[in-house]
């Protein structure tokens, strides 16, 4: 007996999160092809911020009201891995972007209506470090300062910048993240490197600038979750805030050490020879194939880290809480654990590829040197990140850093 499924079939419906995975893999080809442009432009072509803008990859924290996708941070690094693939510069400029559009729904809804209401789409940058001064005044603060490694500085309409909170005496008594318009800034051109040159990072700059209280919001209530916004029920924005610095720097190195993986395996499956021996295949050689599974395992332990912490961000802030310290400082240590795991998978990957890979047209070159910059932000630095998780584990309450 024969029974036929008469039953009609759909099509499951995709998710937000796999529409923008598979745009930013879509989007590889692209970056492949302009990434040596970036780099000797030294900021990332036009043609990629077009593509990335109409692909919805500069929207993926922004509130849904604004037709943002709102997306949680497992999302977000998903889609930084695919695009750091094929160019870490452009994707490193997507995840400072991302990230600081982020902080804009955690500000009042005027303030979002400010940066988002002309046009949601575009592109925000920012540096949290309160490199500037400011001066107490009727209604705000008038800023002046400097703030360097402003990567997406370039593509950005608004700024999100860390200030002093000053009193009326000029005496200290805080730190804030203030909101700027790109209009009332203008961009030093500083950044001259060995590797991200593609992340045009410059140095955007202030003179007397004035910002009213409402762009601007304490660092200590953003670490503790509590936002100024009227929509508290977006729970995206109460997501704690030093794990995410953090973590969301990882992305792009992670797709940078995939990239590198693919370029080699590749490479191997060409056929290529191992130099000056009897091995006309290299990967016939037991040195090829330990070290490739040294290199995927690296990266494959570096993704866990990664998405555990991604996965711990998302299910505190639905849950409406703020992480614990140690929870805190375990993220800082597994982003910065993460982004060595990379550098190490590199070098054995290099070792596989040979000399060669430092040839000019070989990708693997700007791969290795993006890596080996971009994994060393202060934010992921390795032994500062091992102190803060080591005083936590062991109950010391002073910290040798305040973002925890």
């Amino acid at each position: 007996m024969t029974i036929t499924d008469t039953a009609p079939h759909t099509t499951s419906p995709v998710s937000e999160r796999e529409r923008l995975v598979t745009a930013a893999r879509a989007l590889g080809p692209l970056l492949r092809d302009n990434a040596a442009r970036a780099e000797a432009d030294r900021r990332v072509p036009e043609e990629n911020i077009a593509a990335l803008r109409e692909a919805g990859l500069f929207d993926i924290t922004k509130p849904a009201r604004f037709g943002g996708a709102e997306e949680d941070f497992r999302t977000f690094l998903e889609v930084s891995l695919e695009l750091g693939r094929s160019c870490g510069s452009t994707a490193w400029v997507t995840t400072l972007s991302n990230v600081t559009s982020f902080f804009v729904g955690a500000y009042p809804e005027s303030v979002q209506q400010d940066v988002l209401g002309a046009d949601p789409r575009i592109a925000t940058c920012g540096v949290f470090t309160p490199t500037s001064t400011s001066v107490r005044v009727d209604g705000g603060y008038r800023v002046t300062g400097r703030w360097g490694f402003a990567s997406a500085s370039h593509h950005a309409s608004w700024a999100n910048v860390g200030i002093p909170l000053t009193n009326t005496d000029g005496e200290a008594v805080g730190a804030a993240s203030a909101w700027i318009p790109m209009t009332d800034l203008s961009i030093d051109n500083t950044w001259y490197v060995a590797g991200m040159s593609g992340s045009g990072s410059d140095t955007l700059v202030a003179d007397d600038v004035f910002v009213p209280d409402a762009r601007i919001l304490s660092v200590t209530d953003m670490m503790e979750g509590r936002t100024a916004s009227e929509f508290q029920d977006e729970t995206l924005y109460h997501s704690s805030l030093v794990p995410v610095l953090a973590l969301v720097l990882v992305g792009p190195v992670l797709g940078m050490a995939e990239g590198a993986y693919d370029a080699v395996l590749s490479t191997l499956q060409k056929n290529k020879p191992i130099a000056y021996s009897f091995y006309q295949r290299s990967i016939d050689a037991p040195s090829t194939q330990l070290n490739m599974a040294a290199a995927r395992s690296l990266i494959d332990q570096a993704r866990l880290l990664a998405f555990r912490g991604a996965d711990e961000i998302d299910a505190a802030a639905a849950a409406g809480r703020q992480m614990p310290v140690v929870e805190r400082a375990r993220a800082r240590m597994d982003a910065a654990q993460a982004a060595n795991l990379c550098r190490e998978a590199v070098e054995l990957l290099l070792n596989v590829s040979g000399a060669g890979s430092f040839a000019q047209v070989n990708p693997l070159q700007r791969i290795w040197r993006d890596l080996e910059t971009s994994s060393r932000h202060a934010f992921i630095n390795l032994n500062i990140n091992q102190e803060i998780y080591g005083r936590a584990l062991l109950g010391i309450d002073e910290q040798v850093s305040p973002f925890v």
